[in-house]
C-alpha cells in the first residue's frame, strides 16, 4: 500500500508551498562553481562561472576563477584573457596579476610576466609566490642579475622555502657557478628530501665532473621519486653505461621503453648498446623501428648501416648510405661507408670512385672552409650528452662530429623550474590518502551506467517502478559515481534544470516530487548539492517512504560535505548521508547499493570493520557483486588481515574488477 500511495502522490503532485527563484542568483553560482573549482572538476566549474558572468558581466571574481580552471586545463592564453577582464573590472585584484603572470610565463610572454608580478609586487612587497614567479621569469630571459636580486629578496624574507633554493641553483648553473649551485642543493634538499630538481642538478653537475658514483646516486633518488618518468631512466643509464655498468643500463632503457614503447632516445640508446655488446639483430630492430617513429633520424640510418656491413647484408647497408648521401651530399663519412659496402659486393671501380670523392671534399674544406662547408647533420633522438658542453656555438673539429656518432643522447637532464600554481582556493576536507582508491558510490542519474567487466546489477526497484510509471520524460537510473559528465552533457543538464524551475514555479502549491526529484538529479549530475538536497528535503519531509530520494540524498550530502571548510560541519554531514541509506534500508532491506554506499562512507572514515559488514550485508544480498568484494579487500587490507584481503580481491578480480589485479601484484 505504501508504493501505491507513493506513485499516486508523484502523479497528483503535493500540497506544500515551494520556494523557487527562477533568476540566477550569481553569488550562490560562483559559490558553487568554486566547490566544483575545488573538487577539481574543471570543465563543469567553467560552465558555472560562466553563468555568473551572464548574470552579472560586471563581477571580477568569475573571470578570474574561470581564468584559473582554464589554466588548469592548461589553456593558458583563455586564464591571461580571463584574467585581463578580471582586471579590466577591479585593478587591485592582485590575485588576478599573479595567475595572469603566470600564464603568460607558460605562453613565453616572460616580459609580459614580470609586468603582471612587478605590478602585484606594488600591493604585496612580499608576497612569496610573486617574487618566486619573477625570478624564474627573469632566469628564463637570462636576466641574471635581476634573476640573483630577486631570488636573494625572496631568500632572504623566506629561508625556509625550498623552491627558492632549488631555482636559484639553476640560475647559478646558468651563470656557471657550480660551487653555488651545489650549495643550493644541498639547502633545498635537507629542507625537503623530495623535491626532484634538486637531485638532477646535482646529477648534472657530477656527470660533467666525471664523478659517476655521486651522479648515480642523485638519480638512484630521481627514479625514487618518479618512477613512471622514462627520462630519467634514460639519463641513469647514461650513468650506468660509464661505471661500465651495460647490464643496469640496459634495464633502464627496457624500463624506459615499458613506460614509453615509441621512445626514441631509449630506443636509439639500446640499439646502440646492444650493437656494442654484438647483439646485431635486436640493435637493427631497434634502429628500424626509430626510423619507423621518425625516417629523417640520420644517426640512426648511419648506424643501421653499420650494422648491417656487419651482419653482411651489403646490399641493405648500401641502401641506408645512399639515402644518406643523397640528403647530405657534402657529409664525407657515408662514402667511405659506401665504399665499405661496394668492396664487399665486389664493386672495386666503385670503391675507389667513393673513396676518392669523400677525400675530395675533405681537401675543398681545408682549402677554403667557407665556400665549402661539409654537411653536419644534427642529432634526432634526445639530446647528446656532451651537447651541453660548447656552450658558446663554437665548431666541432670532425672528429668531435664522428665521435657523437657512437655516443649515447640523454633528456634534458636539466628540466625548467617546474612552475606550479600555488593559490588553491580551498583544500579537500576528506583524508583521501589510502593505499587504493575504492570503488565509489551509486548515484541516482539520468545517464545509464557505462558498461563494466564487474559483475553487479544495477536493478533498484522503486526505481524501476518509478520508471515504469513514466511521471518524467527521461528515465532514471543508478550508476556509480563518475567525475563528472562529457562536455555536451553540460548544456543540456543545465536546460533540463531550467525546464523543471519553470515547470514547478508555475505548479503554485501542488508540485509533484516527480519534478523535484528531476530537478534534484539534475542538480546532483552539476554539483549543484546544496540545491539537490533542497529538492530532496521537500521530497522526503512531505513523504518519509520515498527510497529514492534517501539514494539520492545521501549521495548528494557525501559529496557536499567534500567542500567543506569546517571539518566539524563536514563530518556532521557525512554522518546525516549514511543515515539516509539507513533510511533506504529500512524501507527495502534488500536494497544492496545502500549498503554498499554506507560502506564506501565507513571505509572513507577509516572504520574499516563496521565498513566490511556493510560489503558482507551487500554481498549476502548479490554474491557477484564484484565491487563489493573489491572495497571489502582494501577494508581486510587496511585493518592488516591479509588472508582474506587476498581472498575478496582475487574474487573481485574475476567478476571484472581489474584495479583488484594490480593490488595482488604488489601484495605478492
Amino acid at each position: 500500500m505504501k508504493r501505491f500511495s507513493t506513485y499516486l502522490l508523484l502523479a497528483i503532485g503535493l500540497a506544500f508551498p515551494i520556494n523557487v527563484n527562477a533568476q540566477i542568483n550569481a553569488e550562490q553560482v560562483i559559490t558553487i562553481g568554486r566547490n566544483v573549482l575545488s573538487m577539481d572538476d574543471y570543465m563543469l566549474a567553467i560552465q558555472y562561472f560562466n553563468q555568473a558572468i551572464k548574470a552579472k558581466p560586471y563581477l571580477a571574481d568569475p573571470y578570474f576563477l574561470r581564468g584559473l580552471a582554464k589554466m588548469n586545463l592548461d589553456d593558458y592564453k583563455g586564464a591571461e584573457i580571463d584574467c585581463t577582464e578580471a582586471i579590466k573590472r577591479n585593478k587591485f585584484k592582485t590575485e588576478a596579476y599573479k595567475l595572469r603572470g603566470f600564464a603568460r610565463q607558460h605562453l613565453g610572454l616572460d616580459s609580459l610576466a614580470i609586468e603582471d608580478y612587478n605590478e602585484g609586487l606594488k600591493h604585496d612587497p612580499t608576497d612569496k609566490y610573486f617574487l618566486f614567479y619573477k625570478a624564474v621569469a627573469e632566469t628564463t630571459l637570462k636576466k641574471n642579475d635581476e634573476a640573483l636580486q630577486t631570488m636573494n629578496d625572496l631568500l632572504r624574507l623566506y629561508p625556509r622555502f625550498e623552491e627558492g633554493y632549488s631555482a636559484r641553483a639553476s640560475l647559478n648553473l646558468q651563470r656557471k657557478d657550480t660551487v653555488a649551485a651545489l650549495e643550493d642543493v644541498d639547502r633545498a634538499i635537507k629542507l625537503n628530501k623530495a623535491m626532484i630538481n634538486p637531485y638532477l642538478i646535482r646529477a648534472d653537475i657530477e656527470s660533467s665532473r666525471g664523478n659517476w658514483d655521486v651522479a648515480l646516486s642523485d638519480m638512484d633518488e630521481a627514479v625514487r621519486l618518479y618512477p613512471e618518468e622514462p627520462g630519467f631512466y634514460i639519463n641513469r643509464a647514461y650513468i650506468r653505461y660509464n661505471t661500465d655498468n651495460y647490464l643496469g643500463a640496459m634495464t633502464d632503457y627496457n624500463f624506459a621503453l615499458q613506460l614509453d614503447p615509441m621512445n626514441m632516445a631509449a630506443l636509439f640508446n639500446r640499439a646502440l648498446l646492444r650493437f656494442e655488446v654484438k647483439d646485431l639483430i635486436n640493435a637493427k630492430k631497434d634502429f628500424s623501428t626509430v626510423l619507423e617513429i621518425n625516417p629523417q633520424n640520420f644517426h640512426a640510418l648511419y648506424n643501421r648501416g653499420l650494422v648491417e656491413l656487419e651482419t653482411g647484408e651489403y646490399k641493405e647497408a648500401l641502401t641506408d648510405f645512399k639515402s644518406i648521401a643523397k640528403r647530405y651530399p657534402n657529409f664525407y663519412p657515408v662514402y667511405y661507408a659506401i665504399a665499405e659496402a661496394e668492396r664487399n659486393l665486389g664493386n672495386l671501380k666503385a670503391v675507389g670512385a667513393n673513396v676518392n670523392y669523400a677525400e675530395s671534399l675533405v681537401r675543398k674544406y681545408v682549402a677554403n672552409p667557407e665556400s665549402n662547408p661539409l654537411d653536419r647533420p644534427t642529432i634526432a633522438a634526445g639530446t647528446p650528452h656532451n651537447a651541453n658542453r660548447n656552450p658558446d656555438g663554437e665548431d666541432e673539429d670532425e672528429n668531435e662530429i664522428m665521435n657523437r656518432f657512437n655516443q649515447l643522447v640523454t633528456m634534458h637532464e636539466l628540466p625548467e623550474t617546474q612552475l606550479s600554481y600555488n593559490e588553491r582556493i580551498k583544500g579537500r576536507v576528506q583524508d583521501r590518502n589510502v593505499m587504493a582508491e575504492p570503488e565509489p558510490l551509486y548515484f541516482i542519474s539520468f545517464n545509464p551506467p557505462s558498461k563494466s567487466l564487474g559483475g553487479v546489477t544495477n536493478y533498484f526497484r522503486s526505481l524501476d517502478d518509478f520508471n515504469r510509471g513514466h511521471y518524467i520524460t527521461r528515465p532514471l537510473y543508478l550508476s556509480p559515481l563518475q567525475s563528472g559528465l562529457a562536455d555536451a552533457d553540460y548544456d543540456n543538464i543545465f536546460k533540463m534544470i531550467d525546464s523543471y524551475t519553470s515547470v514547478i514555479s508555475n505548479s503554485g502549491n501542488k508540485v509533484r516530487p516527480a519534478d523535484l526529484l528531476a530537478r534534484g538529479v539534475a542538480y546532483s549530475m552539476v554539483k549543484n548539492f546544496k540545491s539537490a538536497i533542497d529538492d530532496f528535503d521537500a521530497i522526503i519531509n512531505a513523504n518519509k517512504d520515498f527510497t529514492i530520494a534517501y539514494i539520492a540524498r545521501g549521495v548528494a550530502r557525501y559529496e557536499d560535505a567534500r567542500s567543506f571548510e569546517d571539518q566539524r560541519l563536514a563530518m556532521q554531514a557525512i554522518a546525516m548521508a549514511a543515515a539516509d541509506f539507513d533510511a533506504a534500508v529500512q524501507l527495502d532491506p534488500r536494497l544492496v547499493h545502500a549498503w554498499f554506499n554506507k560502506g564506501y562512507i565507513l571505509y572513507t572514515q577509516r572504520d574499516y570493520s563496521q565498513a566490511a559488514e556493510c560489503f558482507t550485508k551487500a554481498l549476502e544480498i548479490d554474491p557477484e557483486f564484484g565491487a563489493a568484494f573489491y572495497n571489502r579487500g582494501l577494508c581486510f587490507l587496511s585493518a592488516g588481515k591479509k588472508n582474506e584481503a587476498f581472498a575478496d580481491l582475487s574474487r573481485a578480480g574475476e567478476l571484472g574488477v581489474l584495479p583488484s589485479y594490480n593490488i595482488l601484484k604488489r601484495m605478492k
